[in-house]
């Protein structure tokens, strides 16, 4: 039986963070996702800019929300989400499952209408991790979407880690797979799990032309940062729904934006 086809998946490649993570080197500081960071991270977060203007934020969440960066069926002009409780189960690691279950309780912490936490069980889960060593991961990727489609992406794009979902007719994501290699230090291991996980609850559109995101493939984050808390909390407000257009978007939007303008700046502690 052929493996079934996501509606889009997406892939970071691992050059450009190795290089990244090798050229920050500070002292860490306390973690998001851990007892202490990486020193790739804690260099990105004295870093990160936290203020943003309203269109700065509009522009990143059309651009990230809508379309599509690769897709093998279905449309990339409606909103999709998940309409359920969200539920994860990492298989592989001890110790990257231990990291998993961190980021994972780091984004329902910072997304207020997000239900979203580990699963006990991989039959009570939506979303599917899966923890792998480099040299298993194209045999994992063909497992996912079949050997022609793996091919394809070893010989096109050479991911380090990849997400994908599948919707249902009303836009209504059904379930995520994400693969993540463990072999290449915490913080390349961190920055994956953060995008794809984040990317395979909606946001499915990289782009390059919005700095502050980690949906960038050329931004290396290795937390939760403040931009794209903007645009998950935008995603998951109740009164944006799966299906919409982005006409249907733009009519909730500005109140929409200011209450999660509100919850993001008492979350995080930001300055008025």
């Amino acid at each position: 039986m052929p493996a079934p086809k996501p509606e889009r998946f997406t892939v970071r490649t691992i050059a450009a963070l190795l290089a990244l993570s090798f050229l920050t080197t500070l002292v860490p500081q306390p973690s998001y996702a851990g007892a202490s960071e990486p020193p790739g991270v804690t260099a990105r977060q004295r870093a990160e800019k936290k203020t943003f203007t309203d269109s700065e934020i509009i522009d990143g969440f059309f651009k990230t929300a809508f379309g599509a960066e690769y897709h093998l069926a279905g449309r990339v002009d409606r909103i999709r989400k998940y309409e359920l409780p969200v539920r994860v189960f990492a298989e592989g690691r001890a110790d990257r499952k231990t990291q998993i279950a961190k980021v994972v309780t780091d984004i329902a912490h910072r997304v207020q209408h997000l239900n979203i936490a580990m699963a006990d069980k991989r039959d009570d889960a939506n979303v599917l991790v899966k923890l792998v060593h480099d040299r298993d991961l194209y045999r994992t990727i063909s497992t996912f979407y079949g050997t022609d489609r793996a091919n394809e992406i070893r010989d096109s794009l050479d991911p380090q880690c990849l997400s994908g979902f599948r919707k249902n007719e009303a836009f209504e994501i059904e379930r995520s797979d994400v693969i993540l290699t463990v072999d290449n230090g915490d913080f390349v291991f961190l920055d994956c799990a953060y995008e794809e996980l984040l990317q395979s609850l909606g946001p499915i559109n990289d782009t390059n032309s919005v700095p502050w995101t980690m949906f960038n493939d050329n931004v290396q984050m290795g937390f939760f940062d403040i931009y794209d808390q903007y645009i998950l909390n935008i995603l998951y407000d109740p009164r944006i729904k799966a299906g919409m257009t982005v006409q249907e978007v733009k009519e909730v939007l500005p109140q929409v934006l200011t209450d999660v303008r509100i919850w993001v700046s008492k979350v995080n502690d930001l300055q008025d």
